[in-house]
């Protein structure tokens, strides 16, 4: 699986991708992820990325040249037969764990991320595939809507979280199911209160277990 990031504040993902199970992915090659700087794709020697929006609204939006020429170069260099392009807006579709199950499927996603007042809408309508949202709210940026859709979607490749057996408990058809979880020590005091695992969880009745885990669960679909 292959994520392309592009951006014009690559070094917001520097610290985020040096940590936990994205570095070790990245490292073992389960996962490959490349930032770009949507700069590079500029033609004048500003690079310039934004400009005025035509009908006079105040703030800039980003122009639609340098992101068509960046996503064309990155296809040609990837070579990917499955892959798609998406755009981060608040006026995107709703990003669920059914899409992140469907973006595990492919080879490459190409995530854009806007900033200022906006993109120039013809990147949603003829250069991505498709436009995203994480929420009913409005961010700064494309930048942690793409964190979000990598982390989701990279635990969903095989070796990314560990045994291949942890994802097949979990994944349905058409969600992830979670279910409560607990560890040692048996009994813990939580204020002046004495607070316990259940009690099926540690009757070793796997069965029982099952169904417990089953009641207590929600599908996230």
């Amino acid at each position: 699986m292959r994520f392309d990031i592009i951006t014009i504040f690559p070094h917001l993902f520097g610290s985020y991708l040096k940590e936990s199970l994205i570095r070790k992915a990245g490292e073992r090659g389960d996962i490959e992820i490349n930032i770009h700087d949507l700069r590079n794709w500029t033609e004048d020697k500003h690079k310039t990325v934004d400009d005025k929006p035509f009908g006079g609204e105040s703030g800039m939006v980003m122009k639609a040249q340098p992101f068509y020429r960046a996503v064309e170069d990155i296809k040609k260099e990837a070579g990917c037969v499955k892959s798609k392009v998406v755009l981060f807006t608040p006026r995107g579709k709703r990003f669920t764990q059914k899409k992140a199950t469907e973006f595990a499927n492919l080879e490459q996603i190409i995530m854009l991320c806007g900033r200022y007042e906006g993109v120039d809408e013809r990147v949603a309508r003829f250069i991505a595939d498709e436009t995203l949202s994480i929420g009913n709210y409005v961010l700064m940026g494309g930048e942690l809507p793409a964190m979000v859709v990598l982390e989701t979607v990279s635990r969903l490749v095989p070796g990314v979280v560990g045994k291949e057996n942890f994802l097949k408990e979990k994944i349905r058809e058409d969600g992830f199911f979670e279910y409560p979880q607990y560890t040692r020590p048996e009994t813990i005091f939580i204020g002046e209160k004495k607070r316990s695992v259940p009690k099926v969880l540690l009757s070793g009745d796997h069965e029982k277990i099952k169904e417990w885990r089953q009641k207590k669960g929600k599908l996230i679909k």
